[in-house]
């Protein structure tokens, strides 16, 4: 007979694959009825395939909301608010204009944009629409097209829902680490408890994956791509990505915190979203839309 160790390693792997509680209902049944597992055992990974299948299940806007808002009250416990009322108000009248062209102009509780009191190179975007860029990242940008690119890679996570994807993942992964952990026992009572737990999610084991790793070099990607179509949809200049980008990379030491742990080399960045532009027009600001951006980010 197997051992019941082994048939909850193998149903684990059946759930991450098919996510499907039923499927794994439907192979203890078999297992029980020819005997090789017995009730108890059979209720017992039926449980824990519920448990993982919630992993899986669509967050409404008003949980994404929250989420994201618990996250960002984390991140800003690190990272104070600036305390700069012209250029939080700046940032959010631009901010809005974009998050409005993005494809999904819409969040449960709204988009909020926060400048972060940091010299440190650096940005999050929370689920739901809780975007915090630091003074730092704002140096790096010479011009309004520069600071709306920021912000539109901002929203393009926003967008693609790349922070609930980390958070789906956490809980999967905290949740199979306790099945290993329970592996040869009864998922029953106080064990399944904690099965269930970690599917919740801890909000600050979420923060720190965030903070410490960042989104896979492909969602960057995306996101750059995604802040090229909403400048143009605005009428900002996508050159002005690539501007920023290469004052990123004259300011950011290699292995720096913030962006240089947690993003791609802004050179990889820069061929990638070249490639999504194609030939830019020249970055030529005019004159009042660079006054505006001076007067408002002034002392920054």
């Amino acid at each position: 007979m197997l051992r019941f160790s082994g048939l909850l390693a193998l149903l684990a792997i059946t759930l991450v694959v098919a996510s499907c509680a039923s499927i794994t209902k439907v192979t203890t049944g078999v297992l029980q009825a020819t005997g090789t597992i017995n009730k108890d055992q059979a209720d017992s990974l039926n449980r824990s395939a519920e448990a993982v299948e919630k992993t899986f299940k669509d967050i409404t806007p008003e949980q994404e909301f929250y989420i994201g808002r618990s996250v960002a009250a984390t991140i800003l416990t690190t990272y104070k608010p600036y305390n700069n009322e012209a250029a939080t108000h700046y940032l959010n009248v631009l901010g809005q204009t974009l998050a409005l062209a993005s494809d999904k102009p819409e969040t449960f509780g709204g988009y909020h944009f926060i400048i972060m009191d940091t010299t440190e190179i650096n940005a999050f975007s929370a689920p739901g629409g809780f975007v915090m860029v630091s003074r730092g990242l704002i140096r790096c940008c010479r011009n309004e097209d520069a600071l709306a690119a920021v912000l539109a890679h901002e929203v393009g996570h926003v967008e693609s829902q790349h922070g609930l994807k980390a958070i789906k993942g956490s809980r999967l992964t905290g949740a199979l680490t306790i099945l290993a952990l329970e592996a040869g026992k009864n998922l029953g009572g106080q064990n399944l408890a904690d099965v269930t737990k970690a599917f919740e999610g801890s909000i600050s084991d979420v923060t720190s994956s965030l903070v410490n790793k960042g989104y896979s070099n492909s969602l960057e990607y995306q996101a750059d791509a995604s802040a090229v179509k909403i400048l143009k949809r605005v009428g900002y200049n996508p050159a002005g990505l690539l501007d920023m980008l290469g004052q990123m990379k004259q300011h950011m030491p290699p292995g720096s915190a913030g962006f240089g742990k947690t993003h791609p080399d802004p050179t990889k960045r820069i061929s990638e979203a070249s490639s999504a532009i194609g030939s830019p027009a020249p970055l030529e600001e005019p004159a009042t839309r660079q006054a505006r951006f001076t007067r408002a980010l002034a002392g920054v």
